[in-house]
């Protein structure tokens, strides 16, 4: 059984770390106790390092495993101590004068101290009944620490979507699927876990010729336990219908009605069982019509599955094993092999012996390879991962694997290898339902608030948190799901269904979050890590003063009030409520419950219909750093108190029609480093926020900015912009307005040369404003406009022999009058690669359809040439 060690050792690392901070800063509660925090952070290093070469012992004392559980509890509750500790500075320094000495402060003193003396004294002692074990394991890793090991990091260049030896499989899918004239033909893919089912089922689905065939196409996963609702409604989005307030029968009846006299393609990944009728029930409800060769794809690891849904054996293909110049050809894309490594003929001979390991399987030879595409090329260290996974795979070929074992043991290690920070990552995937696609936005903020990534020295807290993910993508244990065409910026990522298996096995024996002994997701009085569905029973978290994390993940339900237990819970750190609906729930009770949260790092309220204000009391929660407020339709202000949030890094209240404006103070939030939806206020709206406040948010890396009516710039605001010299991305919503002294100004500003990506909507000049120009954004490399009357280019666009664009990508959508043709615009754009153009009719010699939707892309090889940096998301849908 694997200990709680990986997790404790990565937050006794960032703890360490906090520590140092605290002290070499000076911190008032440094000096206030600089005996206990200098004590706790020498007791701890020792600990991370015990913590680390106990972790690598195969054969562990049972006094070693309690005391690692033990040790785990305590690093969270020092963690949970330092912060505290940060959080009451921030607020004894804006309220110095009156809380210097008061009786809330010197309580609060008294408290710190004694927990400070008790957990030092547990860890002491826990030190010293180590002794006769520690020496051994510290002799023990001392051999393996001199290896050097250096971890690399790449953006992510190895494309997902590519595969290898499947060419032939597709091909006789779709001759089995071209050449059948029944009315409902329905095949199967049968295989083990890992033998890529769902990616062939993919190649199929995008087939050209199968596209041209059908009318309609249709991707379910159906996931476990099976919920036939689910299935349905999401038959109903991709027919484009509404999937709302519905039973199953009038679901059913409106599906068969959606595909009448159509010809259809659905395809069923990943199925486990039939059982309750589910299928029986669906499949009497679609059409089968003389005539029309319809067709149903199904994938699933069991054949008598299969079957029973009505797959004749003829129609059931088991994708085969790859060959092994298959296994290495793809091993080689994976692992970032180039024709310089392959002049290392140790080097390849090496890996070549760990892609036979592989069994043929392509999750196991990518997983391997995105693990080796981390690792230095050098035969050492290959020969350790060579030697390590032989010794997983003998584990696991004695296990019930069930003839997966190169794939588990490939997982496993993969894991092991990872950085304490990206174990932490990887194994919030475990909360989510299977085949869930995870909104990055959601995922990203998770971490950041529970402190997984943070941000140093120049990296913005966004970009630290997307390069972990890109990371793990990188090494194949996460995959894209949605991206941008333009960079390969990812949208929604999931994990593989055996990667799921292994993060829940690891969640739970590393005590990340809660699981029953089937693997479900429970609520109980330890959990420290909750995603919530319509199964969660709140009660069980009864006496619970361990939970730091809460997010919907499966609802949109939590019927709050405050005689629920989760209403007694006051340890949280994470709080995403993203799509709750409001019915039935007290806001009163809500809010006294969140404000009360004083560790709250990140809370989202994003699309909660019905949210009309924020209660002046969320200034207390000044612990906060991520604030998502945005998609609220309904909202309408912000208290005045939320400029006095002294952490807050990310403020999103972007696509929020009836918010006026922002409060005034803007000024305060110093902090801040992603800032969407900044409405500007008008010179009668004294309450407001200005342009001029930006001036002192010097750390803002992302700004989406409305302007309105009754917005006012002065002469003097319009440098403002240039000030901010960290800004990458700048979005600009003119919202239409006519006003021509804005309209004047807004061609007046003078935007930082830094800016990576512009955004420009609603905007109703005749002509783009001059600051648009290859001169002042030398770095631009991103340039979308939207829904605007512009009719020409300013002359200044267009550059001169020594200035011309860097521009990778171009975006024009419904800029009607836009009068311009290709060939002038590639010869200001030359390094323009990415093109997407939305009913421009006036667009001349384009390469793609410029009335309705059309893509172009000079070397789709070349996609992820640069890594995202930020939520560009949010900021294209707004």
């Amino acid at each position: 059984m694997m200990l709680p060690s990986a997790l404790a050792g990565a937050v006794a690392q960032e703890l360490v770390k906090d520590l140092s901070t605290e002290i070499q800063d000076q911190s008032k509660y440094a000096i206030q106790f600089p005996a206990q925090f200098s004590e706790l952070r020498e007791q701890l290093k020792f600990m991370q390092s015990f913590v680390s070469d106990a972790s690598k012992l195969k054969d562990k004392q049972e006094t070693v495993k309690m005391t690692l559980q033990e040790l785990q509890k305590l690093i969270y509750e020092a963690d949970d101590l330092v912060v505290d500790c940060q959080i009451r500075e921030d607020y004894t320094e804006t309220k110095a004068s009156s809380c210097s000495l008061c009786l809330s402060e010197m309580a609060f003193r008294y408290k710190t101290g004694k927990k400070l003396t008790e957990i030092n004294s547990h860890i002491k002692r826990m030190r010293e009944n180590l002794n006769s074990y520690y020496t051994p394991i510290a002799k023990h890793s001392d051999s393996e620490s001199k290896n050097g090991r250096k971890t690399l990091w790449s953006s992510p260049v190895f494309d997902q979507s590519e595969v290898v030896g499947l060419t032939e499989n597709v091909a006789t899918i779709r001759d089995w699927i071209l050449g059948h004239n029944e009315p409902l033909l329905r095949l199967a893919i049968v295989g083990l876990g890992g033998l890529g089912k769902t990616t062939l089922a993919k190649m199929t689905y995008r087939d050209v010729n199968l596209t041209k065939r059908f009318q309609e196409k249709i991707w379910v996963s159906v996931s476990q336990p099976v919920n036939e609702t689910e299935i349905m409604k999401s038959m109903l989005r991709q027919l484009k219908s509404d999937d709302s307030g519905s039973s199953k029968g009038d679901m059913l009846s409106r599906i068969s009605q959606l595909l009448s006299e159509k010809t259809y393609l659905i395809v069923l990944d990943d199925v486990w069982s039939i059982e309750d009728g589910w299928w029986e029930r669906i499949s009497s409800g679609l059409p089968k019509t003389e005539g029309l060769n319809n067709c149903i794809i199904i994938t699933s690891r069991i054949k008598k599955v299969v079957k029973k849904m009505g797959v004749q054996d003829a129609q059931i293909h088991r994708p085969r094993l790859l060959n092994d110049e298959e296994s290495w050809k793809l091993f080689c894309k994976v692992a970032l092999i180039s024709k310089e490594d392959e002049e290392n003929t140790k080097l390849i001979e090496e890996g070549k012996e760990i892609v036979q390991k592989c069994g043929g399987l392509p999750l196991a030879i990518k997983t391997i390879g995105g693990l080796l595409s981390s690792e230095a090329k050098c035969y050492s260290e290959w020969t350790r991962i060579h030697k390590n996974f032989h010794e997983k795979l003998t584990s696991a070929e004695g296990s019930r694997a069930g003839g997966n074992q190169h794939v588990i043991a490939s997982l496993q290690l993969s894991y092991d290898e990872l950085p304490p920070r990206l174990k932490q990552c990887i194994l919030c995937f475990s909360i989510y339902p299977e085949d869930h696609e995870v909104d990055v936005d959601q995922l990203i903020r998770w971490w950041e608030g529970e402190g997984f990534v943070r941000c140093r020295s120049t990296e913005a807290v966004t970009e630290s948190a997307l390069n972990c993910l890109s990371e793990l993508i990188n090494r194949c244990l996460v995959e894209i799901a949605e991206r941008r065409n333009f960079d390969g910026s990812v949208y929604t990522c999931k994990v593989h269904d055996m990667v799921r298996d292994l993060t829940i096995k690891i969640a739970r024996e590393e005590d990340f979050c809660s699981f029953d002994e089937n693997g479900k997701h429970v609520a109980n009085a330890g959990s420290r890590r909750l995603g919530v569905t319509k199964e969660t029973k709140f009660q069980t978290l009864r006496g619970n003063s361990n939970l730091r994390a809460l997010l919907l993940t499966a609802t949109d339900y939590i019927g709050f009030n405050s005689n629920i237990e989760l209403a007694n819970v006051k340890s949280l750190r994470v709080l995403d409520l993203s799509r709750v609906k409001l019915d039935s729930i007290c806001m009163k009770d809500l809010w006294h419950w969140i404000t009360s949260l004083t560790r709250l790092a990140y809370l989202s309220l994003r699309y909660v219909a019905q949210l009309s204000e924020i209660p002046n009391s969320v200034g207390k929660l000044w612990g906060l750093q991520v604030l998502i407020l945005g998609e609220c339709k309904d909202l309408k202000n912000l208290p005045p108190s939320i400029v006095n949030l002294p952490r807050l890094i990310i403020l999103d209240v972007g696509n929020c029609p009836n918010l006026q404006c922002l409060p005034q103070g803007f000024s305060r939030l110093s902090k801040l480093q992603e800032l969407y939806g900044f409405k500007i206020a008008g010179t009668g709206n004294a309450a407001g926020s200005h342009l001029g406040e930006l001036k002192a948010l010097t750390e803002l890396r992302v700004l989406q900015m409305d302007i309105t009516e009754e917005s006012t710039i002065n002469d003097q605001e319009l440098e403002i912009l240039a000030q901010l010299e960290k800004l990458k991305i700048l979005s600009i919503n003119a919202g239409d307005c006519e006003d021509e002294d804005i309209l004047s100004k807004l061609n007046k500003l003078s935007p930082p040369s830094s800016i990576e990506e512009l955004y420009l909507k609603h905007y109703v000049g005749e002509t783009t404003p001059g600051w648009i120009n290859p001169k002042s954004l030398r770095q631009l490399q991103y340039l979308c406009m939207e829904d605007s009357r512009i009719n020409k280019m300013n002359q200044d666009f267009w550059g001169d022999e020594e200035h011309k664009w860097d521009v990778k990508g171009l975006c024009l959508k419904f800029c009607q009058r836009l009068e311009v043709s290709w060939e002038e615009l590639q010869a200001v754009m030359p390094e323009i690669r990415h093109l997407e153009v939305s009913q421009c009719n006036l667009l001349v010699s384009f390469p793609c359809d410029v009335k309705s939707v059309g893509f172009w892309c000079k070397d789709e090889k070349k996609k992820d040439v640069r890594r995202r940096m930020f939520s560009v998301k949010k900021i294209e849908s707004s």
